[in-house]
């Protein structure tokens, strides 16, 4: 039989020697895909930095701001509207027009629930 110190040595012995000799691959990566993508990822960030005009209609306390988003979410649910966050103040902005026009239009309909709303051109951060 064979002592324990021994085996444990003919065992670390043979794994020493085993990965010595093995083979591994490179850590070479490559990829391979279609040139669309890079189109789209490009078309994506054009369409990330195009000004939008918004409509605000709510500044004041977050609490009154989810309120409120809730609100407009019923009132206008064909428009997108976020709770956007100015230090000290969260503001709720409706809409994403591409047009002082059509902005000038939704105004006309928001004006009629929310007396002191006006429209803006936020700075793109993104």
């Amino acid at each position: 039989m064979i002592k324990p110190i021994v085996k444990t040595a003919l065992i670390a012995l043979t794994f020493v020697a085993t990965s010595l000799t093995a083979h591994a691959q490179k850590g070479v990566v490559s990829i391979d895909q279609n040139k669309d993508i890079d189109k789209l990822l490009e078309f994506k960030k054009d369409l990330r930095s195009v000004n939008a005009f918004k409509i605000q209609v709510y500044n004041g306390s977050r609490g009154g701001a989810e309120s409120a988003k809730s609100q407009v979410g019923n009132l206008y649910p064909d428009w997108s509207n976020s709770i956007e966050y100015e230090q000290p103040n969260y503001k709720i902005w409706v809409g994403n027009f591409r047009t002082r026009l059509e902005a000038d239009r939704a105004l006309m309909t928001v004006k009629k629930d929310y007396n002191n709303a006006f429209i803006l051109l936020p700075k793109n951060n993104k």
